[in-house]
């Protein structure tokens, strides 16, 4: 397999390994169209040893990825939703387009969401060319 050239702040299907998910895990993705990274979509199956399962799933899962657009509607009941399928523990990373592209959703716009839903944004990567990453957890009862 060759070496191909990245685009500038882009990963590609590298970049899925900075996720955290592991062999064996199940995956499922929210949000899914035309405009999403399909070499970082590729790079979570590889790691995963499968495909990803798609928003019919109806079983527990170990991780969620939600690809999100500022036309989307409500994040904040989008995340909701997703909670509801993902196991104690279970990672969910929300992908949203990069600023300056059509569909960038404001990282406090993100931050309100998520408290409201009951996470809190742990991190944010640069992920693939156009897609941004950011890691959301379960908030813990106060320090």
């Amino acid at each position: 397999m060759g070496a191909t050239a990245q685009p500038e702040g882009g990963q590609g299907g590298a970049g899925a390994g900075r996720l955290g998910f592991a062999a064996g895990q199940v995956v499922q993705e929210f949000g899914y169209a035309d405009d999403v990274d399909d070499a970082l979509r590729s790079g979570i199956e590889e790691i995963i040893g499968t495909e990803l399962v798609d928003e019919d799933y109806d079983d527990v899962t170990d991780g969620v990825i939600l690809w999100w657009r500022d036309d989307d509607g409500d994040l904040t009941d989008a995340l909701v939703d997703v909670r509801t399928a993902l196991d104690d523990g279970g990672l969910i990373w929300l992908f949203t387009l990069k600023p300056g592209r059509d569909g960038h959703v404001d990282h406090g716009d993100i931050e309100e969401a998520a408290t409201t839903a009951g996470l809190h944004a742990t991190s944010t990567l640069a992920i693939a060319s156009d897609w941004s990453a950011t890691r959301l957890g379960t908030r813990g009862r106060g320090k």
